[in-house]
């Protein structure tokens, strides 16, 4: 089954359940990994089956990262706010590196995550 991390900024957690709204039926059939935060929200607005990890500034990507270093994440859409992100919310340079160093998509736009995503339900 593939696997799907999803983290979003707080300014750009509406538009993660957006995506996820368009892209519910895919996801539906994906195992999904998420930061509390948005996890719960992902949880609450569709019903999605959402293993949650620590919230971002609690650590939550970097639980991510590990799973991604483990070979157990196949997709990571981080949606980030580049103009008026928090201190408090999670660096994607971290996550960006680890998703080099393993070969594993990164989408840090709504383009770009549609995009990976429907190549993953691709023949």
């Amino acid at each position: 089954m593939t696997t799907i991390a999803l983290i979003a900024h707080d300014r750009c957690k509406e538009l993660m359940v957006a995506l996820a709204c368009e892209h519910r039926e895919l996801l539906g059939r994906c195992a999904l990994v998420a930061t509390r935060t948005t996890g719960g929200l992902l949880k609450d607005a569709l019903e999605l089956d959402v293993q949650c990890m620590l919230s971002g500034p609690q650590g939550g990507d970097l639980q991510i990262g590990a799973l991604i270093a483990e070979g157990r994440i196949d997709a990571v859409v981080f949606l980030r706010d580049v103009l008026t992100a928090q201190p408090h919310e999670p660096d994607i340079s971290a996550l960006l590196r680890i998703c080099d160093v393993h070969n594993v998509p990164v989408a840090t736009n709504t383009a770009t995550a549609k995009r990976v995503l429907l190549s993953l339900t691709a023949p």
